[in-house]
């Protein structure tokens, strides 16, 4: 788990909603979800976000952190294994059952990477960056080879990703109409053990053990594309 405050505070900056990356033009399937009904209550909403985090592309993103994590750190903490971090950069980027969703993870993913590299610059991100593919970096992958680099540790840096996923998710139905504040604060409070247990499970993970059940997001997430009236990319 981190120890240095500095790490933390890294955390909160670059998994902030305010960090620009542009997560409030993404709802990852969720608008289609609430055109076609299946997402129109908090308990809905809760086990949309849920389902997600434990069976979708939230929990193989978890994995994809951890891989590329433990590619970029040896366990005696040098800098590492660019061939593994090469390997699991070119899979996260094909991932996608969605060409939207695609979208999300390379913009966002993208955009995440220019900014830590200018506000926060460390020599290994050049060396690093060669290795991942050019202008296609997912999202996943760009946070942990930031928080890597950083020395913040891979447990912290797929708990922070996942909270993202779920607070974006929560954001997203509040200004869809689905949900108000104090129910959002309450879905919130209730996807905790779900984000802890999942980031759990990811630690350690091998790219052997990628893989998703959300056909339901996958398919909101194709049909958002043709949908005539939308708030968000995705």
């Amino acid at each position: 788990m981190t120890t240095d405050p500095r790490a933390l505070v890294r955390l909160l900056s670059w998994l902030s909603p305010a960090f620009p990356v542009g997560g409030f033009a993404y709802s990852h399937g969720l608008e289609a979800a609430v055109e076609h009904q299946l997402v129109n209550s908090a308990q809905t909403l809760r086990e949309w976000i849920e389902g997600a985090i434990c069976f979708g592309s939230a929990r193989g993103d978890a994995v994809i952190l951890a891989v590329a994590h433990q590619a970029v750190v040896h366990q005696a903490g040098a800098v590492g294994d660019c061939g593994g971090l090469r390997e699991v950069a070119d899979l996260a980027r094909l991932l996608f059952g969605a060409p939207e969703l695609a979208a999300e993870s390379l913009v966002q993913g993208n955009a995440f990477w220019r900014t830590v590299k200018a506000a926060w610059p460390h020599p290994e991100f050049d060396r690093l960056g060669a290795e991942l593919p050019d202008g296609k970096i997912a999202y996943p992958i760009a946070v942990a080879v930031a928080a890597a680099v950083y020395g913040i540790g891979q447990g912290d840096a797929i708990v922070a990703y996942l909270h993202s996923v779920a607070a974006n998710g929560v954001s997203a139905a509040i200004r869809l109409g689905v949900i108000g504040q104090t129910d959002g604060q309450r879905i919130t409070r209730a996807l905790e053990p779900v984000v802890l247990k999942t980031a759990k499970t990811a630690e350690g993970s091998s790219l052997e053990d990628i893989g998703s059940a959300s056909l339901a997001i996958d398919m909101m997430a194709l049909r958002h594309e043709t949908q005539t009236t939308r708030l968000f990319r995705s």
